[in-house]
């Protein structure tokens, strides 16, 4: 850890897996364009969805501290799986020791605030990776604030696949779309509000609109997430202080840049470079 850099301002680190968390930050590059930001996706190690919480702890662990490194001082877990199964420990265990200044933040918490505005019958769907779904964290973070909502989840396998693939908009994709929204609305047939609990389910979501009837609501996190981190960098004026703001973005991935670039500029309709790095 590169003490010297604890007080000189940084960019706000955002962390993925892989490409999905690129629908938060551009979400939260629209509501705070004036910060810099670094993107650092763990794209040769991806997917993490199927691991197990020891391995995406570790490999979360990792991107923390090299985002630390540098020069940031909050790192946004911009990936559900790594926000379910590694945040905790970091917050409890690591933080203190590496810096009590530091902070990291995930995506779920954000997510689940909004639901109460949003669902009128209390019955809630959640679709995400296999690993978010077994954490069970929707259902227990929800259940922390609505007591009452009723929870339903099913994973996703094969939703990841097709958006890495730029599969998401062919007819091939419709098979898949329609058996995991069919399996979580016969689990539950009242649900009035599905959370999209994987960052890469947004690129889905004009297929997901097909298959869902119009008055249940689809949530997309990207907007709540921004909206939570605006009014965060508000709450606290100390960590506001040691973000800077230049409004530039740099791109980091552990895989090949080429193949990186080709991939995010699906997401985030632009042209990026992309530095390669590694995480041990």
């Amino acid at each position: 850890m590169n003490q010297h850099l604890s007080n000189i301002p940084g960019p706000i680190g955002v962390f993925d897996s892989g490409y999905g968390g690129l629908t938060i930050l551009d979400k939260i590059r629209e509501a705070l364009p004036e910060y810099d930001y670094i993107y650092l996706g763990d794209n040769a190690r991806a997917p993490y969805g199927t691991r197990s919480f020891e391995v995406v702890y570790e490999f979360t662990r990792q991107a923390v501290n090299k985002l630390f490194d540098m020069g940031c001082h909050l790192v946004i877990l911009a990936c559900n799986t790594a926000s379910a199964k590694a945040l905790r420990s970091i917050q409890m265990n690591d933080l203190p020791q590496i810096d009590p200044a530091r902070r990291v933040l995930g995506v779920i918490r954000p997510t689940v605030e909004c639901i109460g505005d949003i669902s009128k019958n209390q019955h809630i769907g959640v679709l995400a990776t296999a690993g978010t779904i077994k954490s069970e964290s929707y259902p227990l973070e929800i259940h922390k604030l609505f007591p009452d909502i009723q929870v339903s989840g099913v994973a996703c396998p094969m939703w990841v696949s097709l958006v890495e693939n730029n599969e998401s908009q062919n007819d091939g994709a419709d098979y898949f779309i329609r058996k995991y929204i069919d399996q979580l609305l016969s689990k539950d047939p009242q649900i009035d509000t599905v959370i999209l609990g994987c960052t890469h389910f947004p690129l889905l979501l004009p297929k997901i609109r097909q298959y869902i009837a119009n008055d249940i609501s689809v949530i997309s996190q990207g907007e709540y997430v921004a909206e939570s981190l605006k009014d965060y960098l508000r709450r606290h004026p100390e960590m506001d202080a040691k973000c800077t703001k230049n409004g530039n973005c740099q791109f980091y991935t552990t895989e090949a840049e080429e193949k990186f670039s080709e991939s995010a500029s699906t997401f985030l309709n632009q042209q990026i470079s992309v530095k390669h790095i590694t995480l041990e």
